[in-house]
């Protein structure tokens, strides 16, 4: 009798005849990712709704901005600073370094503790930065001073003074680089190509050991890490999951040197992957979601076909996974309830997605940026945004203090994350980039050129 994971696994049965990957491969991008004219992006005005915080409207609590912020009963008044308005005092500390005010200032004294404890006075530092809607969501618990933080090293990353040092990592592809991921901070990076290899790169040789970045491609087979194109890439932990057009998905264990601990076969192209403790997910080219548990001797949870065309993008957390698919729907499937809690109809089909509750960043095939709030469990459009990009959004990164884009224009846009969004910096390419990834001070580009373009910022 088939268990109740492999019946499951059936539904929806449609019957679908495979075809050679190479060619359906082709098809694919020949239909979903050629440059195309597009349509007139002024004539359909952003969708806009009020909200955010402009400067007048902060609410500073029981803190009057025109007095001293300490009472003639504070026996801790180490510096005739403190007695200065609070406002004057916020001045002077916006010429610091904001993490140098969250780690020192609140040893000094108790003043300085509270001062920097109030959500006042990183929403004031904020608006006085970018003197716009900031967050484009708004949100209980919004941690405010990491927002800062990261907005102001954002600036002056990409200020025309910055100090990032550019590296084009071009001797372990010899075929477009479609997929890249950065771990461990941005100390490693992988990259999946249609020579059908994922590579591995230690970036910490970066400068110092040219031949010591790349370390290998993932697998022993010499003809490539897969018998397709290494098309997507998710990590969990030490744990990096693959995905391609050979309809496989193999996960490394990047703390053993990249070894290969699992082979799942899928039932068709895997085109996106999002890797959770719990779960594996992916989309794939037969309009399926998959779920799945690495930890199982028979991985496959269940395989849906929610959409009418192949999915493209997804994201997921514990209680949601989001879907985009070229059919121009947008799927929220409920974990919980394990059921469709939404089907949203847009006009274009999104391309890749950025999620952290309750934001959802997307970017879709006319080269527009859209923001999605999570409430009570349903999406909504909040917000679409022209950034500037003149044909597809490929690949999109997004946190709290910062924002970026790639396209098949030919550019990677940086940006910082207001409402609207403000562009620092546009690097064009030779080629398409076709996707993005960030952490810690590192980024990386996947570039259409056979290379991976990296970013790195000085301590």
């Amino acid at each position: 009798m088939a268990s109740a994971r492999e019946a499951e696994s059936e539904n929806d049965s449609d019957g679908e005849a495979s075809e050679d990957i190479e060619r359906q491969a082709m098809d694919y991008v020949s239909r979903v990712l050629s440059t195309v004219t597009l349509q007139d992006k002024a004539s359909r005005p952003p969708h806009s709704l009020p909200t955010g915080a402009q400067e007048e409207d902060i609410q500073y609590g029981s803190l009057d901005m025109k007095k001293s912020p300490v009472s003639g009963e504070d026996g801790d008044v180490t510096s005739l600073l403190l007695l200065l308005p609070l406002e004057l005092i916020l001045y002077i500390l916006s010429y610091l370094d904001a993490r140098f005010i969250l780690s020192v200032l609140p040893l000094v004294c108790r003043t300085f503790r509270d001062i920097v404890s109030q959500e006042m006075t990183w929403r004031v530092r904020v608006q006085k930065k970018v003197s716009t809607n900031f967050p484009v969501v708004e949100q209980q618990n919004f941690d405010w001073p990491s927002a800062c933080i990261e907005l102001e090293e954002q600036l002056s990353h990409w200020s025309d003074n910055g100090k990032a040092e550019c590296f084009s990592l071009a001797d372990g592809h010899y075929a477009s680089v479609d997929a890249v991921l950065l771990l461990q901070g941005g100390s490693l990076c992988l990259s999946g190509s249609r020579d059908r290899n994922v590579c591995l790169w230690n970036l910490r040789n970066l400068g110092k050991e040219k031949e010591k970045v790349l370390v290998k491609p993932l697998g022993k087979d010499k003809t490539g890490t897969h018998k397709g194109w290494a098309w997507s890439l998710a990590a969990c932990e030490n744990r990096v999951c693959s995905g391609s057009w050979d309809s496989t998905m193999k996960i490394w264990d990047i703390g053993a040197e990249g070894q290969m601990v699992q082979d799942i076969r899928g039932r068709a192209a895997i085109l996106c992957l999002a890797y959770l403790p719990d779960i594996l997910v992916a989309g794939s080219y037969d309009k399926r979601v998959s779920v799945y548990d690495p930890r199982a001797s028979t991985p496959l949870i269940k395989s849906r076909k929610i959409h009418s065309s192949p999915v493209l993008c997804l994201v997921a957390d514990d209680r949601h996974i989001v879907s985009g698919s070229e059919d121009r729907t947008l799927v929220v499937f409920d974990r919980r309830v394990n059921a469709v809690l939404q089907r949203i109809q847009l006009e274009n089909y999104l391309f890749c997605m950025s999620y952290e509750a309750p934001q959802l960043w997307a970017g879709d095939n006319q080269g527009l940026i859209y923001v999605y709030g999570s409430h009570g469990g349903t999406f909504q459009q909040l917000r679409c945004f022209d950034v500037g990009h003149a044909s597809q959004v490929t690949g999109i990164w997004h946190s709290a203090g910062a924002l970026y884009t790639t396209s098949t224009d030919k550019t990677m846009k940086v940006h910082i994350p207001t409402d609207p969004p403000r562009t620092l910096s546009t690097h064009t390419h030779n080629t398409v980039v076709n996707g993005v990834s960030v952490a810690g001070r590192t980024v990386a580009a996947a570039s259409g050129g056979q290379a991976v373009e990296i970013w790195r910022f000085p301590e």
